[in-house]
């Protein structure tokens, strides 16, 4: 967190609320538990004997000048806030400086990836992919991959996105039998409807999910959109069937969303890159704030394991997307 520090040892700066949620504590008063956030990282926050007519409210996304005392608990920083605010006018700060954004601009992703596609062999997939990039193209520049999970931030959809194209190409390399076209088209597509499964607003930054997307879901949706896309274009419905297995099934297992499992090798190749990229970046950032030879907390997106900081890699966590 990029706080300054005052002559008294306390920190102070702005952030952005990530989770605000009120508790009380074995005795019974009440607190408010946060996490709070800028272009930096994350930090827990508490705000102790907490009332909201005293305090003032803190909606979720909202900018916050906040002053307080950081310690160590369970080896991550923590702040005990003393005091807090909203962000005013006055204060001449823009939300969107706060937000954790992708490893490289919106533009130079996209760019690349309607590069990629542009490559193909194939055709119609090559017209399937570029329409729907081309109609989707403001959102892509800076929706988000997740709400919470890994790459919830600023471009991250784009980030995840051109990291699986980045593997993909690999994977062909090694395994050249693979129809490449197929991969990375179903790579390229796999969130696409992400664009309609999340709230986000001009930060990049998902605040919850919208009807749509609790009730149908990104990969459902994706299928409709492919073939609603390919209908309009005149693609084989042979060609698009197969996109689509492979967005509806990209989740690989029932129990994490895949309508059904996948049925042929691009599918499952697709599917395990999926959840490598999704595992490095949350492993990776895991142990951010934590000490040499220290645990994170459990993480029950990591089948509620703790990841041990081995302190033995670089500690600036980017990828490499050229």
């Amino acid at each position: 967190m990029n706080f300054r520090q005052l002559s008294n040892g306390h920190y102070e700066g702005f952030a952005i609320v990530k989770r605000a949620e009120k508790k009380q504590t074995s005795k019974g008063s009440e607190y408010l538990d946060m996490k709070l956030a800028d272009a930096d990282g994350e930090i827990i926050a508490k705000l102790w004997d907490y009332a909201p007519l005293t305090h003032g409210e803190f909606p979720l996304e909202s900018l916050v000048k906040v002053r307080g005392e950081i310690s160590k608990f369970a080896g991550a920083d923590q702040l005990r806030i003393i005091k807090i605010r909203l962000a005013t006018e006055e204060d001449g700060v823009n939300i969107a400086d706060f937000v954790k954004t992708a490893d490289y601009s919106g533009e130079y992703m996209y760019n690349k990836l309607i590069e990629t596609a542009n490559g193909f062999s194939d055709e119609e997939l090559k017209k399937l992919v570029v329409t729907m990039y081309e109609e989707r193209k403001q959102d892509l520049l800076t929706w988000p991959a997740a709400y919470r999970l890994h790459h919830a931030v600023r471009g991250g959809l784009l980030m995840h996105t051109l990291s699986i194209v980045k593997l993909c190409q690999g994977v062909c390399e090694v395994y050249p039998f693979i129809n490449k076209d197929l991969l990375i088209a179903g790579a390229m597509l796999h969130d696409i409807a992400k664009t309609v499964e999340y709230e986000v607003g001009t930060t990049g930054i998902a605040s919850g999910y919208t009807v749509e997307g609790n009730l149908i879901g990104h990969l459902v949706k994706g299928a409709m959109l492919v073939d609603e896309t390919a209908q309009k274009l005149g693609i084989s419905r042979g060609k698009a069937m197969l996109v689509e297995h492979m967005l509806i099934s990209h989740h690989g297992e029932p129990e994490f969303g895949a309508a059904v499992r996948p049925m042929f090798l691009e599918a499952e190749l697709l599917s395990e890159l999926d959840l490598m990229d999704a595992r490095v970046y949350q492993i990776g950032h895991a142990v951010e704030g934590i000490d040499a030879g220290e645990f994170s907390s459990r993480l029950w997106a990591l089948d509620d394991r703790k990841i041990y900081n081995h302190d033995m890699r670089d500690k600036d966590i980017k990828v490499n997307l050229d």
